[in-house]
């Protein structure tokens, strides 16, 4: 797979600068570990985004299904002059302790963050789906490794969200997260409804 996304010039993938890389956790001499979470997976990757000159990070999670332009969010971000900007959706009958739940204000601040409750009174979901600054990115990652922290919601985005400015950006189109094999089938049964196939492949 990874060979046949590089090689296409469907999806401007096979170019000598930019393109695709993959990071496959490693075991080395100066690391015994596997990827811990996500702000650890970009600690251990992170010589890459310091040799990189653009400005900002998209993070994006790979077990979900949507169809989005990354530049409408970077617009916003930067519209909104916010630190981290956090992809949100309508929780519309997910289970909630599946997903981190957010809170905007009117403004589109992010005011209140909970992660994986049994039970929620907040109604957005967090897609798993971030822009913030190359640097401030590295800045966060490198603080939380200090301290032995892994996780990017928890050690990151929860534990600043009340220091720096985090914006939640609305996705109002078709997302699932596909992490469990209930959720994968019910996608795929999503997808014998013609609006959906629409969505995607028109």
């Amino acid at each position: 797979l990874n060979e046949h996304l590089n090689s296409s010039k469907w999806w401007d993938f096979g170019r000598k600068n930019g393109g695709l890389y993959v990071f496959t956790p490693t075991i080395t001499k100066e690391n015994n570990e596997w990827y811990r979470g996500t702000a650890d997976a970009i600690f251990q990757n992170l010589d890459f985004l310091k040799r990189c000159h653009e400005p900002y990070v998209v993070i994006t999670s790979g077990d979900a299904i949507y169809k989005m332009d990354y530049n409408d969010v970077l617009e916003y971000h930067m519209a909104k002059k916010a630190d981290i900007t956090v992809v949100c959706t309508k929780a519309d009958g997910e289970d909630l302790s599946r997903f981190g739940t957010v809170k905007l204000d009117e403004e589109g601040t992010i005011t209140e963050f909970e992660e994986k409750l049994a039970e929620s009174t907040l109604d957005m979901i967090s897609t798993g789906i971030y822009v913030l600054r190359r640097r401030l990115l590295i800045d966060l990652i490198e603080e939380a490794a200090e301290e032995g922290k892994f996780d990017f919601v928890k050690d990151i985005l929860v534990r600043y969200k009340n220091v720096k400015k985090v914006c939640g950006y609305i996705l109002d189109a078709y997302w699932s997260n596909i992490a469990t094999v209930d959720a994968y089938y019910q996608t795929n049964m999503d997808f014998l409804q013609s609006d959906v196939r629409r969505h995607f492949f028109k």
